[in-house]
């Protein structure tokens, strides 16, 4: 099983065209810093993404996400090799 990182509709653009939803649904939100590739969306349907910002809305702090192209599979995959070639 999969542990998001943080809750999102990975439907759901803005005009930045990016996913976005809302800091407080991370897991943990100290990781959830611009840069940081997270795994997002929900038990059901999980992505890789990168964070590309967080910023201050009236609601909270409001998440920007770049999805990554791929299925989560293929980034485990990957961080395995990378594992066992070190």
């Amino acid at each position: 099983m999969v542990s998001v990182d943080i809750a999102a509709d990975l439907n759901a653009e803005d005009e930045t065209g990016y996913v976005w939803t809302f800091l407080d649904e991370a897991r943990d939100p100290s990781i959830i810093v611009a840069g940081a590739v997270v795994v997002a969306g929900d038990d059901d349907a999980p992505a890789v993404a990168v964070v590309v910002d967080v910023t201050t809305h009236p609601s909270g702090s409001m998440v920007h996400l770049d999805v990554l192209p791929g299925a989560l599979e293929q980034y485990v995959a990957l961080a395995r090799r990378v594992d066992t070639a070190a």
